[in-house]
């Protein structure tokens, strides 16, 4: 068996309908379905919920749900912000310059572009405080190839020394010595 692709994501929300606005309004995504219930179907519990299904293109689906009876909504405090979030791919840097505009429009603070070498992107927050990243591939020539021939390497390197392997440095040298 091997998985074809994501049926969906999901993640919390505090306000489904903000939710729905806001990925439409910057990342004009479609609202494509939902589905409320009194009680949750995998677990019967007792917990009405607000599911709500966006358009993410290409058959991909992200997914929120709005739970008004849970605690407020809170992120891990032992991981940094940067480290998890929900990346977008765009077609070409038009594109991810029009969603930079748009976020900057409705007035979200927006962190690059970021130059990884092998994409470009951008970063914000979406109203619930999850961490959004829109990205354009950039990459050239055999920079792909170059970086999967070495990726099981350096999980085994990584594995046993806990220490970033070089293997890929290439790609964001130009970072570190601009900001040195």
């Amino acid at each position: 068996m091997k998985v074809e692709k994501f049926h969906h994501v999901a993640f919390r929300c505090k306000d489904a309908k903000e939710t729905v606005e806001f990925y439409k309004k910057i990342l004009d995504m479609d609202l494509i379905g939902a589905i409320a219930e009194d009680h949750v179907p995998s677990t019967k519990a007792p917990d009405p919920y607000m599911h709500i299904f966006l358009d993410a293109g290409n058959g991909n689906i992200l997914a929120f749900f709005e739970l008004p009876n849970s605690p407020p909504m809170g992120r891990d405090p032992n991981t940094p912000e940067w480290t998890q979030h929900i990346a977008f791919q765009v077609k070409d840097l038009d594109a991810l310059e029009e969603a930079r505009h748009r976020a900057v429009a409705a007035g979200l603070n927006v962190v690059g572009p970021t130059d990884h070498t092998i994409f470009k992107s951008i970063y914000f927050f979406d109203p619930s405080g999850h961490r959004l990243e829109v990205a354009a591939w950039t990459a050239a020539g055999d920079q792909m190839s170059r970086m999967q021939s070495v990726a099981h390497d350096m999980v085994e390197e990584w594995s046993r020394t806990r220490k970033p392997p070089r293997h890929t440095a290439w790609l964001h040298e130009k970072e570190f010595d601009s900001a040195r």
